[in-house]
């Protein structure tokens, strides 16, 4: 399909514009019919599961005791009946390998009867274990390809739930994913290992200050989601949209996101009943999807939920992208996860925010309305500084892809550099903390905003900072600083294990302090606040992160700047990394060193897959443009010179040069890609430091062939086309 073509038929999908099914009964049909509809749900388990087995199964769902074996068998059969009442005729053990992805196998829950016929047969051992071979997802050296036993385990604090399709549904079940040696090869298993850690090191802060309470301390989350939509004639034909989820090639539009029309804007009709219909699915499954808009640069948008358990909101965000690819393809449109598919506007991120507690507790980041009172908020807070300054460069790692890299600390998303923001009110709290005496905090205020029949508003007591990649936005930390197509499970395991650790520490020197007598309790708060502060309040920063100063400034302050994935990922194999997962059963030394040699591996492998994509493309698609306008531009100059007339051209001579350098650049890069790296660190070096700027270069001289190369000879879909029609 050439460009142009492929314009006419997305400008035609647009003007044509019919939802290639019936709408949606949203007169008969309320959200709170339908959510929650396809999930095994607390309210589904109370209905039909016999009371004893019931209040055994929610001790371990609510209070993370061990799972009792016995009941298993009655779980799934009430789960196969309610599963098959629904349609279902087949099971499947969802998990989440390294890659990120989700994967899943089918099973089907019948079984010949031996008499010609089947029965529907799902077992409690089959509910609690499952064995999908395990011998071509990525492990890290963990094992070898020839050993190919793996097993999922049922995750019984993420309930069950039926995916649909016109053609029937299924269950699925979310587990984690271990070897046949127990080592974790999934993102699941870890996130609940460190939610354990949390938990006890929590409740051990808690105890001094006399709070009880029965439920575990988890953390809490919620990941807003960008994503592009772009129309599939385009996508169609791409081969880098296609293949690699970004334009590898592409010149800036005449217009872009200067004029700030797109933010917050009217949401176009059929991204709109995109949006709608994919709100509607996922309220199915129980995912409490609450804000959807326009987002900053064209066409790009945002989804987000409301804040759920850390482990829940992870497998919600996975089945968020899943649902947004599959809903934009019945509305003709393509969802874009990368983090960076056009050049020159902004790319997307996934804001995690970040908060521990529970449902006794509520936010234990809720600094209330005199946080300089707050004892317990400021031991939380002040865990918080000290984890981030210890451990950020671990925190940055788990960002760390090689799409992500392209918008991190391009003036859209915060720097590499990882620093706190705290805002007004808790800067001079700590402040005075770190002077040994405090006496206020800064208190809400009331914007009067001139307007006789506006209602005045109550102010926070600070601003935000979206420069910042951890800030605090009130009563949680949000996190920046995660790639759209990522799994929030990476930076969620970092999160709580550093955090694991800071309690840890601070526990033990209240401990130590009070001995037991609580009467001593305030002054070894103070004491130990003070040193935390004195420590390690070099990585609090309310400024700009964008500007060169901060730059200049977090050198001095010994904060890391890790600009490229080579540089972040080997920290996860540094020693104090590998003592604190140790210490606290998160992730062993060897599950680590698999998880550096993994993601360099996939790092590796994107750039080498781009590097040939656009070797092929400069190569195939457009050096032949170009050439056939050179073609035409010298026939036309001969013709004039035919006629008499001494005309030069500098249009030709200006695509002469630009090829010829184009044809430089080609070879250049193809030499380039056949340089291999001794080990998978120095693989990913090269790629990153010679491989990525031969591309830049060789773009650079196709994107200048793209503003002067006839429109009729360019069949690459051009960025105003692809942005603008939707």
């Amino acid at each position: 399909m050439s460009g142009i073509q492929a314009r006419l038929n997305a400008i035609s999908a647009v003007i044509n514009y019919k939802p290639s099914h019936a709408p949606l009964n949203y007169h008969d049909t309320k959200p709170t019919d339908i959510f929650g509809a396809n999930v095994f749900s607390d309210k589904v388990m109370k209905e039909r599961l016999p009371k004893p087995v019931y209040k055994s199964l929610k001790k371990t769902i609510e209070l993370g005791e061990k799972l009792d074996p016995s009941i298993s068998d009655v779980v799934a059969n009430t789960m196969k009946d309610w599963a098959i009442e629904k349609g279902a005729t087949h099971f499947t053990h969802v998990f989440y390998p390294l890659t990120g992805m989700t994967a899943e196998k089918h099973d089907a829950f019948l079984v010949p009867d031996g008499k010609g016929g089947a029965i529907a047969e799902f077992s409690g051992k089959l509910l609690i274990q499952g064995e999908p071979d395990a011998s071509s997802f990525p492990s890290g050296g963990l094992r070898s390809t020839f050993e190919a036993r793996g097993y999922t385990a049922w995750d019984v604090t993420s309930p069950a739930y039926i995916l649909e399709n016109p053609n029937g549904t299924f269950l699925c079940i979310p587990t984690a994913f271990l070897s046949w040696t127990g080592e974790a090869l999934d993102k699941k298993t870890p996130l609940l290992r460190s939610n354990q850690a949390l938990n006890k090191q929590a409740k051990r802060v808690l105890k001094l200050f006399g709070v009880e309470t029965k439920l575990p301390v988890t953390s809490f989350a919620g990941a807003e989601q960008e994503y592009f939509l772009i129309d599939r004639n385009f996508v169609f034909s791409r081969p880098d949209l296609l293949i690699a989820g970004r334009t590898l090639f592409g010149a800036k539009s005449a217009k872009g996101q200067e004029f700030e029309d797109q933010y917050f804007g009217v949401v176009p009709r059929r991204v709109l009943s995109f949006m709608m219909e994919a709100e509607r699915e996922l309220f199915k499954l129980g995912v409490p999807v609450k804000t959807r808009h326009n987002e900053v640069a064209p066409s790009q948008f945002e989804i987000a939920p409301i804040f759920e358990i850390g482990n829940l909101a992870t497998d919600h965000n996975q089945m968020i992208m899943t649902t947004l690819r599959s809903v934009a393809k019945r509305y003709g449109m393509v969802c874009l996860l990368h983090e960076k598919p056009f050049a020159g506007i902004n790319g997307s991120g996934k804001h995690l925010n970040y908060s521990l507690g529970n449902a006794d507790l509520g936010s234990l980041y809720d600094p209330g309305d005199t946080p300089h009172d707050n004892a317990q908020f400021l031991v939380f807070c002040a865990a918080a500084i000290r984890a981030l300054h210890k451990y950020g460069a671990m925190l940055r790692a788990t960002v760390a892809t090689a799409s992500n890299d392209h918008r991190l600390g391009a003036n859209e998303a915060p720097p590499a550099i990882m620093s706190m923001y705290l805002g007004e009110q808790l800067t001079d709290v700590f402040e005075q903390i770190k002077k040994g005496k405090v006496n206020n905090s800064k208190s809400k205020g009331i914007m009067n905003i001139g307007v006789d029949t506006l209602p005045p508003l109550p102010m926070d007591p600070g601003d935000r900072n979206r420069t910042s990649p951890f800030a605090f936005t009130g009563n949680r930390f949000e996190f920046r600083a995660v790639g759209s197509a990522q799994s929030i499970a990476g930076s969620l395991v970092a999160l709580n294990t550093m955090m694991s650790e800071s309690l840890d520490y601070i526990a033990t020197e209240l401990e130590k302090a009070t001995k037991g007598d609580s009467k001593k309790l305030n002054a070894a708060v103070q004491t130990v606040l003070q040193k935390i502060i004195k420590e390690h309040d070099a990585i609090v920063f309310n400024g700009d992160g964008y500007s060169d100063a901060w730059h200049k400034e977090a050198a001095k302050r010994g904060l890391p700047n890790l600009k490229t994935t080579p540089d972040a990922l080997p920290v996860l194999t540094t020693k104090p990394v590998i003592d604190l997962f140790t210490k606290y059963g998160v992730l062993s030394e060897a599950e680590l060193r698999s998880r550096e040699e993994i993601y360099l591996e996939m790092y590796a492998k994107t750039l080498k897959t781009e590097a040939a994509l656009m070797v092929r493309m400069a190569s195939t698609i457009i050096f032949p443009a170009a050439m056939r306008y050179q073609s035409e531009l010298a026939a036309a100059c001969a013709n004039l010179k035919a006629i008499g007339k001494d005309f030069k051209m500098s249009t030709l001579e200006d695509i002469t040069a630009k090829l010829r350098s184009m044809q430089t650049s080609v070879a250049k890069l193809e030499k380039l890609l056949s340089v291999e790296g001794k080990n998978s660190h120095a693989e990913a070096k090269h790629l990153c430091d010679k491989v990525l700027p031969a591309m830049n270069e060789l773009r650079s001289f196709a994107d200048a062939l793209e503003v002067v190369v006839a429109d009729d000879l360019w069949s690459l879909p051009s960025y105003q086309e692809m942005l603008f029609i939707r």
